[in-house]
Parts: C-alpha cells; sequence; structure tokens
C-alpha cells in the first residue's frame, strides 16, 4: 500500500460520527426539549387568550359604529354577522363594519353573542368558551367574557 491509500483510510474512519456521540447529541436535544417545551406551551396558550380578547374590544368597536348609525345593537338572533351584512329589517345600516368575515375564536369555536345582555341589558355581550369549548373552565378552559374584558 502507498502511503497515500492509507492517509485516505484514516481520514475516511475518522470521519464518521460513533453511536455513542449521537446517543449523547439525541439525550441532549431530548433533555432541551423536556425542559423548554412547556414553556413554549403556556406562552402559545397565552397568546391565544390575548387574541381572543383583541378579537372581543374589535367586535365591541365595531358594535358601538353599528348602534351610532342605526340606533340599536343586533339582536341576538342578527348575531355578529349583521357587521358584516345588512339585516333585512335595518335602515341607515353603514357598513360593513368589520374588514373581514367573522372570524372563530383562536380554538375554532363560534363567539356567542346575546344582545340584550344577561349581566347588562344595555350592553351586548359576547363569550368565548376557551380551549374545551364549554362553558365555566378554569385556566385555558376559561370562559373570556365581554363585560369582564375592559
Amino acid at each position: 500500500m502507498t502511503q497515500m491509500t492509507r492517509r485516505n483510510r484514516r481520514r475516511s474512519s475518522r470521519a464518521g460520527v460513533t453511536l455513542i456521540e449521537m446517543l449523547v447529541v439525541v439525550t441532549i436535544i431530548g433533555l432541551f426539549v423536556a425542559l423548554v417545551g412547556p414553556g413554549l406551551f403556556r406562552q402559545a396558550d397565552k397568546a391565544k387568550i390575548t387574541a381572543t380578547r383583541s378579537q372581543i374590544d374589535s367586535f365591541m368597536t365595531a358594535l358601538g359604529t353599528y348602534k351610532l348609525d342605526t340606533g340599536t345593537f343586533p339582536t341576538t338572533e342578527q348575531g355578529l354577522a349583521a357587521l358584516r351584512i345588512k339585516p333585512a329589517d335595518v335602515i341607515q345600516w353603514n357598513g360593513p363594519y368589520m374588514p373581514k368575515d367573522i372570524p372563530k375564536d383562536p380554538w375554532e369555536h363560534e363567539y356567542q353573542y346575546r344582545f340584550p345582555g344577561e349581566h347588562q341589558a344595555d350592553e351586548p355581550e359576547i363569550v368565548s368558551l376557551g380551549a374545551d369549548g364549554q362553558p365555566g373552565g378554569e385556566g385555558i378552559n376559561a370562559d373570556i367574557l365581554s363585560w369582564k374584558n375592559r
């Protein structure tokens, strides 16, 4: 064998990664994910709650403009859709009052709208049922309510 062939063999045997080195890297990545992952998920949950509150605030602003034009808020039956599509029996509607279609909440549930409201008869109420889509709940499953949003 020539000296050049021996050098190439030595290089190629050193160029690979051993199984132990791969296991160490995979273990480090696993530990990193286990330590950092839960914190990232909590931040994502907080972001969804913040986005929901922001959407409800946008609806309330649009509803205020709707009332200025028409003299009243949309009924429960008309719902938030009245901010985008003129109800048949409304005369001075100058909408649309929302730039895009009415979105679902960040958990893909429909917002619940009531007017007159149960908690404030002279104000509309908007509710997001949170992550579980069920009334009540705690933490991320808690309802997000327009009358407690301010």
